[in-house]
Formats: structure tokens, sequence, C-alpha cells
């Protein structure tokens, strides 16, 4: 007899598929599932899938009595509340590493994109202006990769992989996270001391309390006129109403966005900019990620019905910091 899980947050139902042969899914297609199932089908549940973005609160949890696991599906999990968890002696599991490649990948792809101005060079070629001849102040001569000077901020598997490509584009590669890593590529003190050294900061750090707006409008004021900030990690770690200021004022060049404060809305003034290049949150989204994820989320689940501890478990330190590396990247 397969044990039951309850998806908690909406996934497309492929996504689902592989997971659902070893377990029998109870699929609340991201509403309350008190709300879908009764109480009697929901005292059985013991483990559940879910997002780790999706608001996941005590509350919640105690509509659940039998609940001892949480799987999200991806890196993320800031959407838990951890210390609710832990209180409720409930495991969290995630999918560290699974999507890191993918998220990397989108990274530099934002980043090439936002530096030259791919959007707009796209449109000027299928708008007729090229082949009318039609100046555009847009189209003049941008920095390349060559010898720019680029951020990461957070240096955990994604910030890493990130940074490794970044410098196959012989670009100068630094970095500012909680802690210095045996990596060779230069340490900055601070974000701050970031963002005022390099032309382009990308963001590839958790999300949590302590990254809450860190990229803010004095972050955003050194890094310059001449500088892009892009943002693959959760939409959270930017002031939203700061970058939208920043870019209308010229106070920086342009971004590249795969996350936003409140998705999947994101402001008309964001939408409307030429200097800002935009994707729906899709950095882990490849085959070979899902494959990773799910994989990720079988062996949890697997594990916590065998009673034994969770492979990919994440751990708290009890004060609401989670002991993984702040400068993981989150999906």
């Amino acid at each position: 007899m397969q044990e039951k899980v309850l998806v908690y947050s909406r996934f497309p139902k492929a996504l689902m598929l592989r997971i659902g042969e070893r377990f029998e899914l109870l699929d609340a297609a991201g509403k309350p599932p008190h709300e879908m199932f009764s109480a009697d089908q929901l005292s059985g549940i013991r483990a559940m899938i879910t997002a780790g973005g999706t608001p996941l609160r005590g509350e919640m949890m105690d509509k659940l009595p039998s609940l001892g696991a949480i799987v999200c599906y991806g890196t993320g999990y800031d959407g838990v509340d951890l210390q609710a968890a832990a209180k409720r002696k409930i495991a969290v599991g995630h999918s560290p590493g699974a999507n890191a490649s993918s998220v990397a990948d989108i990274a530099v792809t934002l980043m090439l994109a936002a530096t030259r101005r791919l959007l707009v060079a796209d449109n000027y070629v299928r708008s007729g202006d090229w082949g009318a001849a039609k100046p555009s102040p847009m189209m003049r001569p941008q920095a390349g990769m060559r010898g720019r000077k680029v951020g990461v901020y957070g240096m955990g598997e994604i910030g890493r992989k990130i940074a490794a490509r970044v410098a196959a584009f012989e670009a100068e590669v630094g970095y500012f996270s909680r802690s210095k890593h045996e990596v060779s590529y230069r340490y900055l003190p601070s974000l701050e001391a970031l963002a005022e050294w390099c032309s382009v900061l990308i963001i590839a750090v958790r999300a949590g309390a302590e990254t809450h707006h860190a990229v803010d409008a004095g972050i955003l004021q050194k890094l310059g006129k001449e500088g892009y900030v892009v943002n693959i990690s959760r939409g959270s770690v930017i002031d939203q109403a700061a970058l939208v200021a920043a870019l209308a004022d010229g106070s920086i060049a342009g971004a590249g966005l795969d996350v936003y404060e409140q998705e999947p809305h994101v402001p008309d003034a964001l939408a409307a900019s030429p200097n800002v290049v935009l994707t729906p949150h899709i950095g882990g989204h490849t085959t070979e990620s899902h494959v990773a994820m799910q994989g990720c989320v079988i062996a949890n689940l697997e594990a916590f019905f065998a009673g034994k501890p969770l492979p990919y478990q994440v751990r708290n330190t009890g004060n609401g910091d989670p002991g993984m590396p702040m400068a993981d990247g989150a999906r």
C-alpha cells in the first residue's frame, strides 16, 4: 500500500507524475488543504510536498496532526516556518544544488542580455528600424565582458557556478558572502564594498531575515550609473521600490530579473523599462533540474517513511537562521 503524501503548493501535474508512481498524492492544487479534503483525510497525512517559497506557518501545520515531514521541491525553503516545524518535531527537507547549473545559466543569460541590450537590439531589427537605417541612442556601443568587474553576492553552489561561467568571459570576479571561501575569486569584506567595486552585481543568496532588502537604495547607488543588477535568488533580497526608482532616475544602467517581490505580479515600471530584462522565475526550470529535484523529493520521502533521517534535511540553528550557508542559492 502506497504512503499518502499531501501536495501543498500548486504544481503542474507533469512534475508530480514520477513522484506519484511511488506515493499516493493528495493534491490540494495550491488551495488550503482543509478546503479540499476532510479532516479525517488530513488526520493521517504524515508528509507533504511544498514549493519552498509558499508560506507555510504553524497554524497550517496544526491542521495536519500527524505531519512529520515537509519536503520542499527545490532548493529554497524560505516560506516554511522552520521554528514552528522544529517545535512540532517536523523534519524539513529540500533539494540542495539540484538546480544550481540551470540557475547559474539563467543568471549569465540575464547578465549578457541586460549589458548588451539584447531586447532593445531584437526590437531594433523586428521594428524595421535597422533596415531603414534609423539611428537609435539605445544602440550605441556598450562595454563588453572582457575586463568587466562582476560581483557575486553569495558563494554557495549556485554562486560558484555563476562565478565560473562569468570568469570564462574574461571578466574579473569578486564576491561577498557571510564567510570567506577557498576560491580563486576576490573576496570583498561587505556587500557595500562589493557593490562599489563591481559594475554587475549578481544576487545568489538565500532569502531570509538577514538578506531581506539587503540590496537597497544605498547599494544601488554604490553600484553606480554604469552598473547592472541581476537577481536569480528571491525577489525579497532587492528593495523593489528602490530598484524602480534607481532605474527611473538613472542611478543604475539596467537590470536582469528572474524573481520578484510579489510573484507573479511585476510592477508596470519594470515591465515598461527598455533596460530591464525580465523572465518568469524560470532559473531552475529545465528538464535536468526537475529530474534532480524530483530525485531529492523521492529520497527524502522514502527515508522518512522508512524511519530514517532525511538525506537532504534543512538544519535549523533554533534562532530562525537555517544552518546552511547563507550563500547557497535559493529557488
